[in-house]
């Protein structure tokens, strides 16, 4: 039986039946859409059993401010008062984001062309700075719940354009907005989805000639690169890399493929003064006159990254194409001829999940030069026995803490191919598990001689049941994966269950498109198969704790 779709609930003061109609004419929607009664946001929002559904709260400024209504009426209104009822919608939203997976906010927005006169834009008089002020609330008390989301409107109503709203609908139907609005809405909400269940690009794999710098460094040398200077396209250029450079801090990862001299291109790249991006920059380079959608499959081999992770520039349309046809699943956009245009056209792709960073995303580039020195010693030993014990791995494990939430829910909210179940967890229910005794989450730590992984990977056990514990939960980064850290987390699962007096451990794999690396470790594991996706440890018998790593308790970590 197929698994049933989480659902998505549309909750508003406005009609979204026509939202609703656009969504679910999607061939790849990922919800079941319900729209709640109209005009009913409290109750809608009131209640419980929504722990597996998001919620879109759109509402309009006016209906939400009473004084704000006023104010837009052209009436004198104090900003206190709009801003106090403000903070009431606010603590209702605070109050409802522990009962929902998710919920989601679109700023407020009036027409465009409602003129507020010489003071719209007044603190204090100005109806249009009053909606500033409002979202600017929005923005800085809903940050407090990572599960909350605001959306931007003002891009759909923009994209929609002088047509974006009908008060002849509004009157009619209570439907104030135009199909565009609804149809650019619906492709945020997809889009957004994705970037929240892991979907987010990892890897951007970059061209070099006329993508990274104007001009062909193997025809013009690199002094003559247009790159910086007094010079329009070579301004862009500059941003360009700048811009590149910020995703890069921000955890995503640079990769180069080009076909060039590797020699003249890095010489390029080291001796060119207005170059933003360095060789450290880029997790790996492929710059040879191989083909690039093989020189990009090896590159996601070793960096051991979904294919769908991945997002390649490239001026060339042939170059394009050719990606597309062989590996269907990178994300290849257009590239505008007009070079003028690069940085625009990067910042409007939505495939970039920036929400949260982590001190793993400050350094994954480094992580993963790591882990490309550490593959690189495994050829000068005789076998992978020998080659773990080399690497001096250290498993630090310790009881989910306040401290580790952040990145615990982003293991949760991103990680696909080492995931048992793909459940994600809310924040405030992690929170909750960290006080109840029979839901206890551990955090996982890894380090060795070439570096410190970080918090890689996450166990929770169900221990409801008085006879068995119940692996609910193996999560781990794939950058540590066959390293047998895997194994040490089973250990820690089973030690916990049996010293406790239960007598088995039941893990229930719930099969994806992705997690196929988890499903090939359960095989393997040692646990008894007893159903298709059912694996048993008798816990009469110690899990053992690979020979090739040491494995301590945080509490230990601490005082060492």
């Amino acid at each position: 039986m197929a698994e049933e779709l989480p659902e998505l609930v549309l909750i508003s003061d406005l009609n979204l039946d026509n939202l609703s109609n656009i969504l679910r004419s999607r061939e790849d929607l990922p919800w079941r859409v319900r729209t709640a009664p109209l005009d009913a946001v409290v109750q809608a929002l009131s209640g419980s059993g929504h722990g597996s559904s998001t919620a879109l709260v759109w509402t309009r400024p006016e209906r939400v401010s009473l004084h704000f209504q006023r104010a837009f009426r052209y009436e004198r209104v104090n900003k206190s008062d709009v801003l106090l009822e403000v903070d009431r919608f606010i603590d209702m939203l605070l109050d409802a984001a522990g009962r929902w997976q998710r919920i989601l906010v679109p700023l407020w927005q009036v027409p465009a062309d409602a003129h507020g006169g010489l003071q719209e834009l007044r603190d204090g008089t100005g109806y249009h700075a009053l909606l500033l002020s409002m979202n600017a609330r929005l923005c800085e008390r809903l940050s407090e719940r990572s599960n909350i989301h605001l959306l931007n409107s003002g891009r759909w109503v923009e994209r929609a354009g002088a047509g974006a709203w009908s008060d002849r609908m509004w009157f009619l139907t209570k439907t104030p907005y135009s199909n565009e609005v609804f149809r650019a809405a619906a492709e945020d909400l997809l889009a957004f989805h994705t970037l929240a269940t892991g979907g987010s690009v990892k890897l951007i794999v970059l061209d070099l000639d006329d993508t990274l710098w104007g001009g062909v460094v193997g025809d013009d040398g690199w002094e003559n690169l247009r790159l910086g200077g007094h010079d329009a396209i070579g301004e862009s250029f500059v941003d360009f890399q700048r811009t590149l450079k910020g995703l890069k801090e921000r955890g995503i990862m640079l990769a180069i493929a080009s076909k060039n001299d590797r020699e003249v291109a890095l010489e390029a790249m080291d001796k060119h003064p207005e170059m933003v991006l360095e060789r450290s920059d880029f997790v790996a380079m492929r710059i040879d006159w191989n083909d690039k959608p093989g020189n990009i499959a090896d590159m996601v081999r070793e960096l051991n990254i979904g294919a769908q992770s991945v997002l390649f520039i490239d001026d060339n349309p042939v170059e394009r194409s050719r990606v597309r046809e062989f590996l269907p699943e990178v994300i290849v956009p257009e590239w505008p001829a007009n070079k003028l245009l690069y940085t625009r056209t990067l910042r409007a792709l939505p495939v970039f999940g920036l929400e949260a960073i982590s001190d793993e995303d400050r350094r994954r580039t480094t992580l993963y030069q790591e882990a490309e020195d550490r593959e690189r010693t495994r050829s000068s030993f005789a076998g992978v026995e020998e080659w773990l014990a080399s690497l001096g791995t250290r498993v630090v494990v310790s009881p989910l803490s306040t401290s580790d939430l952040a990145r615990v829910h982003q293991l949760f909210g991103k990680t696909n191919q080492f995931n048992l179940t793909t459940r994600r967890w809310t924040e405030q229910e992690l929170r909750d598990r960290m006080e109840d005794p029979l839901r206890p989450i551990w955090s996982f730590r890894v380090s060795d001689r070439f570096g410190d992984s970080g918090l890689t990977g996450m166990v929770g056990l169900d221990l409801t049941d008085p006879d068995r514990a119940v692996l609910g939960d193996l999560v781990m980064s794939c950058r540590v994966l066959g390293r047998k850290v895997e194994e040490a987390m089973l250990h820690v699962a089973c030690d916990h269950a049996r010293s406790l007096g239960r007598t088995r451990l039941t893990a229930e794999l719930i099969p994806t498109a992705k997690n196929g690396p988890c499903r090939t470790f359960m095989e393997a594991s040692g646990f008894e198969r007893t159903g298709t996706n059912t694996f048993v440890w008798d816990l009469g018998t110690e899990y053992p704790v690979p020979a090739t790593l040491e494995l301590v308790s945080g509490e230990m970590s601490d005082r060492s």
